[in-house]
């Protein structure tokens, strides 16, 4: 079992900037993946970024050139960096961990979410 814990939400005005982390722990022994999801009220749970284990990232097209996905393995966490934020974007965001649970099976876990609300 892993558990993940976000931390960072709150409050930003438009055009700010806000800095997301998940800490993953428990039975951690082969984590591939981790990303960013996010959920605005009356829409899908939509893929924001998500980071390999060798560091290449990829970004929902909403989001491509405005966030920064990382992570530092040493700590099992990884960072969103979420800049020129706007109101639309309030939403609850996700972390998601990829742990391989087999040659060729991985598992997903998923942190609680945590609220971002950009308003004025």
């Amino acid at each position: 079992q892993v558990q993940l814990v976000e931390s960072g939400g709150g409050s930003v005005q438009p055009g700010g900037s806000l800095r997301l982390s998940c800490q993953a722990s428990g039975n951690i022994f082969s984590i591939n993946n981790m990303g960013w999801y996010r959920q605005i009220p009356g829409q899908e749970r939509d893929l924001v970024a998500v980071i390999t284990s060798g560091g290449t990232t990829s970004y929902g097209d909403s989001v491509e050139g405005r966030f920064i996905i990382s992570r530092d393995n040493a700590k099992n966490t990884v960072y969103l960096e979420m800049n020129s934020l706007a109101a639309e974007e309030t939403a609850v965001y996700y972390c998601n961990v990829a742990q391989g649970c087999g040659p060729i099976k991985e598992y997903d876990y998923w942190g609680q979410g945590i609220q971002v609300t950009v308003s004025s």
